[in-house]
């Protein structure tokens, strides 16, 4: 038996696996400045809200070991519950990873 499957753009599929994803949860006073950081630095994210997508909660918990938000991970790299001077605290102390997310 055949079946037709639908068919999936790779290239969309790909650049949505390559850029950082930020976990978020709607109200949260810090993912309101992290997502206006980012956009002030016009890096591109993948927004995981994890309140409007629960189901999302089990991979912030398998990335960071922790359900607090903001946590932004690219790659095997994460910066987990983070203010904007942790955040850059984070990037201060990892250069290579800062200039991997143009910063």
């Amino acid at each position: 038996m055949e079946m037709n499957l639908p068919s999936i753009n790779t290239d969309v599929l790909n650049d949505w696996m390559s850029k950082p994803i930020l976990f978020v949860k709607e109200g949260c006073p810090w993912c309101v400045e992290a997502l206006a950081y980012f956009e002030s630095k016009s890096l591109s994210l993948n927004i995981v809200d994890v309140r409007k997508d629960p189901s999302k909660m089990k991979d912030l918990i398998a990335a960071s070991g922790q359900s607090k938000t903001p946590t932004l991970q690219n790659g095997d790299f994460v910066v987990a519950d983070f203010d904007i001077g942790e955040f850059e605290d984070a990037m201060f102390k990892n250069p290579a990873e800062a200039k991997n997310l143009g910063l």
